[in-house]
């Protein structure tokens, strides 16, 4: 059985990653005690040690606002531990997948973003996660990045459980309605990344990954179908809530704009991700976002 090497587990995406991975293999997600990416030493020992098939690093340094005055560590961690990463899986021949984001556009597009388009990262964070993703690319290792957006799940830190709390706190709660995107169920993406492992797995007819990396290395949009703003998200999530205990009492969802809410780093004003390369090339189409927070909700 094929050796996964998975980084992160202990988050959103790298929780749900270590069950549906598990299928695939035997999967090793060391902890930070373990494994820290701001220690390059560390991360090439690791490597050595395991010799995995894959590596697939769903470990980012994520606080977006913290980044603007922790920029050495963030892109220590998002872009230098990926570039060792992808020069080990290289030396092995291991193919590596890793976690992108909406945050490396502006956000100025008036239409929904495609792989090819300029990027031009407004914050320290879209900044570190881009040059992490140009790191990869020129290591020379097989490799797939998927650019997602907005993840939440029935488990961790995430705005949708923030949302539900704070409505059952507090008679109004105001959200951003003038950014738009869509919210992407972390198990969606987990269950994605082990579908396209699988397909080039079974191309790879015993192959190394990385003998076979021309055929599927590149970047992939993976964010859910459709599309809201982060108000028309909180309306949703309110309503649901309220479908399944008729009883209780939530706060109103008022609209707010950006300017309105001021934070440190700045957010793109539009986070539409078109995944047609996805579908295109492994046959994979990401949830609409309404269905899946029906079934993240049926798990609160």
């Amino acid at each position: 059985m094929a050796r996964i090497l998975l980084t992160g587990g202990s988050g959103q995406v790298g929780g749900e990653l270590l069950k549906t991975l598990a299928q695939l293999g035997e999967v090793v997600a060391p902890g930070h005690g373990e494994l820290d990416l701001s220690n390059m030493d560390a991360v090439r020992h690791i490597v050595h040690e395991l010799r995995p098939r894959w590596i697939v690093n769903s470990a980012a340094y994520t606080a977006v606002d913290k980044a603007e005055t922790e920029a050495e560590l963030a892109y220590t961690v998002n872009r230098d531990a990926v570039s060792v990463m992808g020069e080990e899986a290289r030396a092995i021949g291991a193919g590596m997948v890793h976690f992108s984001t909406d945050y490396v556009f502006d956000g100025m597009k008036n239409d929904f973003y495609d792989e090819e388009d300029a990027t031009a990262p407004m914050s320290v964070y879209g900044g570190s996660k881009l040059a992490g993703e140009q790191a990869l690319a020129t290591s020379g290792a097989a490799h797939m990045i998927f650019r997602t957006s907005w993840v939440y799940g029935a488990s961790g830190k995430n705005f949708l459980r923030t949302i539900l709390r704070l409505a059952c706190e507090r008679e109004v709660v105001r959200v951003v309605a003038d950014q738009h995107g869509a919210p992407t169920w972390s198990r969606d993406l987990a269950r994605m990344t082990a579908h396209v492992i699988a397909q080039v797995e079974a191309k790879a007819a015993g192959r190394n990954p990385g003998e076979t990396g021309d055929g599927w290395s590149g970047i992939y949009h993976a964010a859910a179908a459709g599309e809201t703003t982060w108000h028309g998200f909180a309306v949703e999530a309110v309503r649901l809530a309220a479908e399944r205990g008729p009883s209780a009492r939530f706060a109103r969802v008022e609209p707010i704009s950006t300017a309105e809410y001021p934070t440190p780093a700045k957010r793109p004003a539009n986070s539409r991700l078109r995944c047609a390369k996805l579908e295109d090339r492994f046959g994979w189409t990401m949830m609409d976002w309404h269905d899946s927070l029906r079934e993240v909700m049926s798990e609160l």
